[in-house]
């Protein structure tokens, strides 16, 4: 029974992993689609395509958050389906109304309400039982810079479009005040080249040595394709291709610098598709990593493959689990990406500020940015609030009011009412499936 439970726990992960990718396509192609640099059919195949690619960028460090979010030692596989059924329903409900809401957090609300329900219904040990079941807060780790819990992936609902606001914001002064026909925006972009420079030499991992199995023998190329490197490499190459055009910006007529940056918009899309599939293709790969872990607590020693082919032994604290789990989960979410979402599309590509390649480059670059960074400390943070605050920023550097802040607040209800609705939904589901289960 349990590991039939674990295989059905499996299909249905992957099943939102699929309908996260159609949910979330607009995230990376609305503006693209917007300034008709792509048709929608074009838009969706290139997100789709590096939503797949990041397979071979990221690591698993969301998906070690995402299987701790309750403890897997006073939890049962009822509590994990429970949150991925609510957490379908709800990107389901949220799809077909054109809401574009997190579905990270939905995710992840689903997980904790179900299991919440399940520490005042069975769990009797007073450390773990009712709301303490759930790993709210844990102190960082030596070498990590941010704690992590339930309550860091609440506070980036707020903090991670603020980041991309930001982000955004600064890229988008940048470029105006580089198209000026003077020398100071030149000086000023080679003074944060070089500090860049300095930042990438500090971040970067140089003590790296291929093994037997490493695809590069040779010690450059393994450096240049270590996954940690690639992803410090990506940033700086969007850094870099904002910085030297900046460097000619002044000395191109606007027909020019839009053909330009309507080509830029390709590599934009392209960094934040990649940024959108390594972060939330993660987040399926931690729930199924918590199933896992969930079924050998209950049953040691019991045969972890599917038909003696599919290996499923994972292990949360190490990081490490079968190659198969990410190559699937990321090959579900590119397909689920070639589906699209053309109602979310709508929203974000023109209902929050009118987008020209212009704003596009900006919002998707500081977009990318963005899920890079929180990828790195482990955060697994929600692409649409992350585009969507990205898209802000570039709405506010024009005037205040070309940010449609009527339409900007009915997204931030649904952000906000995301993860209690889950939760709450996730734990009516589990006492229902315990009337069966």
């Amino acid at each position: 029974m349990d590991f039939t439970l674990l295989i059905v726990i499996i299909v249905l992960a992957l099943i939102f992993d699929y309908i996260n990718g159609f949910h979330d396509a607009a995230n990376s192609i609305a503006t693209i689609v917007a300034t008709k640099v792509l048709t929608p059919f074009q838009a969706v195949a290139w997100a789709a395509f590096f939503n797949f690619l990041a397979y071979w960028v990221f690591g698993f460090g969301v998906a070690n958050t995402v299987a701790k979010t309750a403890n897997p030692d006073y939890i049962d596989l009822t509590v994990i389906l429970a949150g991925i059924i609510a957490a379908i329903v709800w990107n389901l409900l949220t799809w077909w109304k054109g809401i574009p809401s997190s579905s990270s957090h939905t995710l992840i609300g689903g997980f904790a309400g179900a299991a919440i329900a399940h520490g005042f219904r069975d769990v009797t040990d007073p450390e773990h039982a009712g709301f303490k079941i759930v790993n709210w807060l844990k102190a960082a780790k030596e070498g990590e810079l941010l704690p992590s819990g339930v309550m860091i992936v609440i506070l980036f609902i707020v903090f991670a479009p603020l980041l991309g606001m930001l982000i955004s914001y600064f890229i988008s002064i940048w470029l105006m005040y580089s198209s000026k026909k003077n020398i100071y925006p030149k000086i000023v972009t080679v003074v944060l080249m070089l500090l860049a420079l300095w930042f990438l030499s500090s971040v970067l991992n140089f003590n790296v040595e291929p093994d037997e199995k490493s695809l590069f023998h040779n010690k450059f190329w393994y450096f240049i394709s270590e996954s940690h490197n690639i992803k410090w490499f990506l940033v700086a190459f969007i850094f870099y291709s904002l910085a030297i055009f900046n460097l000619v910006f002044s000395s191109f007529s606007t027909a020019t610098a839009e053909k330009v940056l309507k080509k830029m918009q390709l590599l934009s899309s392209a960094a934040f598709s990649l940024g959108h599939g390594g972060n939330d293709s993660q987040k399926v790969m931690g729930i199924i990593a918590a199933a896992v872990t969930v079924y050998i607590n209950a049953n040691p020693g019991a045969n972890l493959s599917i038909g003696g082919i599919l290996d499923l032994n994972v292990d949360i604290d190490k990081g490490t689990m079968p190659g198969w789990i990410p190559l699937t989960c990321y090959s579900v979410i590119a397909l689920g990406t070639l589906s699209g979402g053309w109602k979310i599309v709508k929203t974000m590509g023109s209902k929050i500020t009118k987008v020209t390649a212009f704003e596009g480059v900006v919002a998707e670059s500081a977009g990318a940015l963005t899920l890079f960074v929180t990828e790195h400390f482990k955060i697994p943070v929600s692409t649409t609030h992350t585009i969507t605050g990205s898209i802000i920023g570039v709405g506010v550097t024009k005037r205040v009011s070309a940010v449609r802040w009527g339409v900007t607040v009915k997204l931030l209800w649904a952000w906000v009412l995301t993860i209690p609705v889950s939760g709450v939904l996730a734990a009516l589901v589990y006492y229902f499936l315990k009337l069966f289960i």
